[in-house]
């Protein structure tokens, strides 16, 4: 048998609020927004500027190149 080849970590390059942020592959949104400390329910998020609601973020898997943009809703009246 051979020897066991070394894991590669592989890694893609967001654009995140208009700067670059590197991130493993497979990131989903929802990791990205918990990773950098934010809570769920307090941001809300948009990838390549189309708005991805909270319920999405899970299955929303970025990709090299993404746009993400983190916000905090504004409300009132």
């Amino acid at each position: 048998m051979g020897e066991p080849r070394p894991t590669i970590a592989i890694t893609i390059t967001l654009s995140l609020d208009g700067k670059p942020h590197p991130v493993p592959a497979d990131t989903t949104l929802a990791t990205l927004v918990i990773t950098l400390g934010h809570m769920p329910n307090k941001v809300s998020t948009a990838v390549n500027g189309l708005f991805v609601a909270r319920g999405q973020r899970e299955t929303r898997v970025l990709q090299d190149g993404d746009a993400v943009l983190l916000f905090q809703p504004i409300v009132g009246g």
